[in-house]
């Protein structure tokens, strides 16, 4: 693309691509200095220029120019960044169907099931913190909420895999950042909001007003869908402008769940909306995910589907990988291996243990907790396990260059009566709680889901995934078979 079509008055130079890290070899590419939390851009110009880059987008003055490179002064970087990545890219957001979805707990599981749904019908790409999926293309992630670049090129490239509709995960990191100011999302929806990320925001205020955020940047003629059963959903829903639609269990609210009966391998509910009554039966379990589910109906509703042809969408969902996953190799005890790392995210998965574990057996937590990451939330994760759990046992989880022993110490602060040990190893920690379970027990194995890395002081190192793990354990030192 000519760079005269990114910036007014600019010289007829091609452009190849976009920079933002000089350390990249991008011949033929725009460098744009940002200002980071640790780093500014200004300070790697040389380095850009040695890489590939013809031309520097600036807001700080530079003090040695390259007579062969092209410099734009603006007043922010991050802005222009955005805007000009849309627009290299073809403005892909504004030519599909964007769904937002952000909270503490629920996204994955939501813009997954938006995803299955809808390819079912017509073709949907997914991005987040499980996966980039579109087609018959499965990537790795990148972060919950990608950077401004490779969002936006992720979403070309779908675009030109012909999708239709995109599920993207919006992290309250990725609004503060400005990753997304450039997405046009058309329905966005807010799950809840509970203790998180206070590494980076600081306070849960800072959390919430960045929530508010993506909210309040949503035209008038797009779309919210929001828990109002949460407290700061209903703050939320309260102060925007736009098309809203709430949805929850305990207020009234446009999409209700009533008469909702919990199994161990099914839900069913009524769902009231719009003067409607239809009964809901799905193969999702917990009370959490009757919330991620409304959400999705009320998403779909307000993209057109009928509420009757939705309820024959959600009875027989695919399992989202690492989300409430219940192993079953033939075992006779219960194995759920969920992505559950907030005080909220562990409750809620152990509310539901308890409800399925018969009186006289135990639940079993297999648990830790990041390294590097809100040091807060440690001992509240004791406190909690020690009230539902009969056995825990405390392990690594993403340590960075953090003790494990030290982290589970402090988790351990917040236990009080219930028997606890500690493995450091998480392949051996869940196979020692495989090799301890009695019939109809049930462990939980929680924190990482199915995610494929652990991060070390070095950085990421690959780990099979506790899923993998515990279908490995069960049929080598269980079932006894190779």
């Amino acid at each position: 693309m000519l760079l005269s079509k990114l910036f007014e008055k600019a010289p007829e130079i091609e452009i190849k691509d976009l920079m933002v890290n000089s350390q990249d070899k991008v011949p033929n590419s725009i460098f744009f200095c940002v200002k980071g939390m640790l780093h500014d851009g200004h300070q790697f110009i040389k380095q850009a220029i040695k890489n590939g880059a013809i031309c520097i987008v600036h807001s700080d003055d530079v003090e040695e120019i390259d007579p062969n490179i092209v410099y734009i002064q603006v007043k922010n970087v991050m802005s222009v960044m955005n805007r000009v990545a849309s627009n290299f890219f073809g403005n892909p957001s504004y030519q599909m169907k964007m769904y937002g979805v952000t909270g503490t707990n629920g996204k994955s599981s939501i813009a997954c099931m938006l995803k299955n749904i809808i390819n079912s019908y017509s073709a949907c790409g997914y991005v987040g913190t499980i996966s980039i999926e579109y087609g018959n293309v499965k990537l790795p992630p990148l972060l919950t909420t990608p950077d401004v670049i490779p969002l936006q090129r992720i979403l070309k490239e779908m675009l030109d895999a012909d999708m239709k509709a995109v599920a993207l995960e919006v992290s309250s990191i990725g609004v503060d950042l400005h990753r997304i100011d450039e997405v046009d999302f058309d329905i966005a929806i807010f799950t809840n909001l509970t203790h998180d990320h206070l590494d980076f925001h600081g306070t849960m205020e800072n959390y919430f007003e960045a929530k508010k955020k993506f909210f309040m940047r949503l035209k008038e003629d797009k779309c919210a869908i929001i828990n109002v059963d949460d407290e700061s959903g209903k703050k939320i829903y309260d102060a925007i402008h736009c098309k809203k639609f709430s949805y929850g269990i305990e207020r009234n609210a446009d999409y209700s769940a009533k008469n909702v009966k919990l199994y161990h391998d099914h839900t069913t509910f009524t769902l009231q909306a719009f003067g409607k009554n239809i009964h809901i039966r799905t193969n999702l379990v917990a009370q959490f995910n009757v919330y991620n589910l409304l959400a999705v109906i009320a998403a779909l509703h307000q993209s057109g589907l009928e509420l009757d042809t939705i309820s024959g969408l959600v009875s027989d969902l695919p399992q989202v990988d690492g989300r409430m996953e219940q192993i079953q190799e033939g075992q006779p005890f219960n194995v759920i291996v969920d992505f559950a790392h907030t005080p909220d995210g562990l409750e809620q998965v152990f509310k539901y243990a308890s409800s399925i574990t018969p009186k006289g057996n135990r639940i079993i937590g297999v648990f830790g907790s990041a390294g590097k990451r809100d040091t807060k939330k440690r001992p509240v994760f004791g406190k909690l396990a020690d009230k539902y759990c009969d056995m825990i046992i405390l392990t690594e989880d993403d340590p960075r260059d953090e003790s494990p022993l030290d982290i589970a110490e402090e988790i351990k602060s917040g236990i009080n009566d219930t028997n606890t040990i500690v493995i450091e190893d998480r392949y051996d920690a869940i196979r020692q709680a495989i090799e301890i379970a009695n019939i109809d027990d049930t462990i939980l194995i929680l924190g990482k889901g199915d995610e494929s890395f652990i991060y070390r002081e070095f950085g990421r190192e690959p780990w099979m995934g506790d899923h993998v793990a515990a279908k490995e354990i069960i049929h080598r030192y269980y079932l006894g078979e190779e």
